[in-house]
């Protein structure tokens, strides 16, 4: 990702070009400075296709609420997403850091979600129905994760060890604080739009939830610890160039 800068606003961007640029980035690939020039018209194709993955979630769901089945839910989601990694890595001094910024990489990674669109429950058992829910959560977000990495390398101007550990300390801490309030069974089930009752075979999926959950918070200590040491390190390279 490149830099936002609202002052190299100019001539207006295709949909060809806006979907090119979009393959670049999912494709792991660095963006045109179009990206710069045109930020608010990226800005807005993520946050419609993040409006469309909300819809997509919940669209063949009867039991879905009308903020559910409006999208709202991953509205709201992408700005707090936003706004919370923005706030744990800005003490690693990264360079290009907004949450403008930071926004925007989010939603441009809302496309790969429309797989959450497929109503798998129509045309598969119960139980295969829930294992391919659990494999397109499992894809996304390890795309989104590998993006992620790549934007805190990229854009960020982190370290590798710095990024590994940005990279980490957002998914740690979440998956932390939702087994703390007994949440991360059913933020499971809305990530991966599982439609099936409570009492069906989707306990093997549940069993990963609780594996990830007792690895994040065996991990969050030294991935803390691993923090702390990189602000105090970012710090003292500041204070250094400053003197």
């Amino acid at each position: 990702m490149v830099e936002v800068d609202s002052q190299l606003d100019v001539a207006p961007v295709t949909i060809k070009q806006v979907l090119l640029e979009e393959w670049r980035f999912l494709t792991f690939r660095s963006m045109s400075p179009a990206v710069v020039a045109h930020w608010r018209a990226f800005l807005a194709f993520g946050l419609l296709f993040t409006w469309l993955a909300g819809v997509g979630r919940y669209w063949d769901n009867p039991r879905a609420h009308l903020w559910q089945n409006l999208g709202m839910g991953s509205v709201a989601y992408v700005l707090v997403l936003a706004l919370v990694i923005w706030a744990l890595i800005a003490p690693l001094k990264p360079r290009n850091w907004s949450y403008v910024r930071v926004l925007l990489f989010v939603t441009l990674t809302a496309p790969p979600a429309v797989l959450y669109a497929i109503p798998v429950e129509r045309y598969m058992r119960p139980e295969s129905a829930v294992l391919a829910n659990v494999w397109f959560l499992v894809v996304v977000a390890g795309w989104r994760v590998g993006l992620y990495a790549a934007f805190l390398r990229r854009t960020a101007g982190l370290s590798n060890g710095a990024a590994f550990v940005g990279t980490l300390l957002p998914l740690t801490l979440i998956v932390v604080a939702l087994s703390a309030l007994n949440l991360e069974h059913v933020v499971f089930r809305i990530m991966g739009g599982l439609r099936v009752d409570e009492q069906s075979s989707d306990d093997g999926a549940y069993s990963v939830v609780v594996l990830l959950s007792a690895i994040s918070i065996s991990l969050t200590p030294f991935v803390l610890a691993a923090y702390g040491a990189l602000i105090y390190r970012a710090r003292r390279v500041a204070k250094q160039a400053t003197a």
